[in-house]
């Protein structure tokens, strides 16, 4: 296959991500919320106490843009920033009990997002694709993780192994 072809399976990747994106968006669209503000909800949720830093490696933003879209989330009342005990330059982020909420009200979405679009799948279908999927992303952490081109940041990530929700 070449690139021009419609079934070229980068564009077929990049398009799932995209198609899908698009409609969780759609979908969260009435909660005021966005994509970058749902992905920081759900890594916070899952690792309370995770540095403003490393929502900026994981989003793959700077730091600044990180610091105004967490002050954002803040003035909404869903997380709140405190002071590392350790190192007082660092800030922990923690989701709010209004945070929580949302995180509970949200993910639902996000889960049926996924099963919607898999839904003309069966089970072994949806197994097979889920095995191969994982395969696909060892290799490219691996290749990333090792890669002296690619960035610092994008390597610790990569190692971090954090996963996207949408």
């Amino acid at each position: 296959m070449t690139p021009d072809d419609e079934h070229y399976i980068g564009y077929s990747i990049t398009d799932v991500g995209r198609l899908l994106r698009t409609v969780f968006e759609r979908r969260v669209r009435a909660f005021d919320l966005t994509r970058s503000q749902w992905l920081v909800i759900a890594r916070v949720h899952r690792r309370p106490g995770l540095s403003q830093s490393e929502v900026a490696d994981l989003l793959e933003i700077e730091k600044a843009p990180a610091g105004r879209l967490i002050e954002r989330m803040e003035a909404k009342g869903w997380l709140r920033r405190r002071t590392d005990a350790s190192d007082r330059r660092v800030n922990r982020l923690y989701l709010t009990a209004d945070g929580e909420r949302l995180h509970a009200t949200i993910w639902p979405v996000a889960e049926a997002t996924v099963d919607d679009a898999l839904s003309d799948l069966s089970a072994e279908e949806r197994r097979r694709l889920s095995r191969v999927m994982a395969r696909v992303k060892m290799r490219l952490q691996a290749l990333a993780e090792n890669d002296p081109a690619a960035p610092m940041r994008r390597r610790r990530e990569v190692k971090s192994g954090e996963e996207h929700a949408l």
